[in-house]
């Protein structure tokens, strides 16, 4: 059986793609077209799985035939759908290297030690990702930026990050 642990998002449908099922797919993998490797992909509750084949690159990311779609009606149903890919088909990370869903949750501690709060969610802005902080002592969530100066350490094993925010931040 497959936990929500197990999965990957790695992409999502946008909508459809003309009149002949095709769909707009946003890839969530570094190498855009690397998201045909994982497939079949499947919603996240695992109860639909599609094959999958990329037919041609188009602005904002790319255009996709599902195995089961076959008309504009299904491929605009699917509108919003993320695509999940197992972990064990995902390449092995580097070092300094995290899938978003891993820290969502961890603790973020400042450098003496202090809770800060939890990672809410990871947002990528185009130029650096954010971790949405969240916890009981912030009056609105904060976004931290997840460079390596201002999060040093992200100790996994642990279950927290340790970071060194910009004065005011929190």
């Amino acid at each position: 059986m497959t936990t929500p642990s197990d999965l990957i998002c790695v992409g999502a449908i946008a909508g459809a793609f003309g009149v002949h099922g095709e769909v707009r797919l946003k890839s969530f993998t570094a190498e855009a077209d690397a998201i045909a490797d994982y497939a079949p992909l499947t919603t996240e509750d695992g109860g639909t799985s599609f094959d999958l084949v990329l037919t041609r690159s188009i602005k904002n990311g790319l255009a996709a035939r599902l195995s089961g779609v076959t008309t504009k009606e299904e491929a605009d149903a699917l509108k919003g759908t993320q695509l999940y890919a197992p972990r064990d088909r995902l390449p092995e990370l580097e070092e300094d290297e995290f899938y978003y869903t891993d820290l969502i949750g961890l603790e973020v501690r400042d450098t003496g030690g202090s809770t800060l709060g939890h990672v809410k969610s990871v947002q990528n802005n185009g130029a650096d990702d954010l971790l949405e902080i969240h916890g009981p002592g912030l009056k609105a969530t904060v976004l931290l930026p997840f460079t390596k100066a201002v999060v040093p350490t992200v100790d996994m094993a642990a279950g927290r990050l340790i970071a060194d925010p910009p004065d005011g931040l929190f």
